[in-house]
């Protein structure tokens, strides 16, 4: 059984930092990609981020210089730091990951994690 589960998401001040974390099982992770996801109220889920199983990287415009995401295969585990956090970051964001890199930033991946919560105040 695959499963994605994400942590480290909360409240935070604008200006301040958090890390995600995104704990994968049930596949083989050195051969996935991986991905982080957004979704704020009321918009369509964006992507933020994503690394190859090669270990190249990619992220968004807005937050490119703020967001690194990282992974590391001995702990199955893909993770988001986040710097100069803004209130237009609030979402709610997803971990994802699948073989077809292609699939996996086009918001196709094989699989989904849960969510995680983050909340930044003005």
């Amino acid at each position: 059984q695959v499963q994605l589960v994400e942590s480290g998401g909360g409240l935070v001040q604008a200006g301040g930092s958090l890390r995600l974390f995104c704990a994968a099982s049930g596949i083989i992770f050195s051969v996935n990609h991986m991905a982080w996801y957004r979704q704020a109220p009321g918009k369509q889920r964006e992507l933020v981020a994503s690394i190859k199983n090669s270990g190249t990287t990619n992220y968004a415009d807005f937050v490119k210089g703020r967001f690194t995401i990282s992974r590391d295969s001995a702990k199955n585990t893909v993770y988001l730091q986040m710097n100069s956090l803004k209130p237009e970051d609030t979402a709610v964001y997803y971990c994802a990951a699948g073989g077809n890199f292609g699939r996996v930033v086009s918001g196709l991946p094989g699989y989904w994690g849960q969510g995680t919560q983050v909340t930044v105040s003005s």
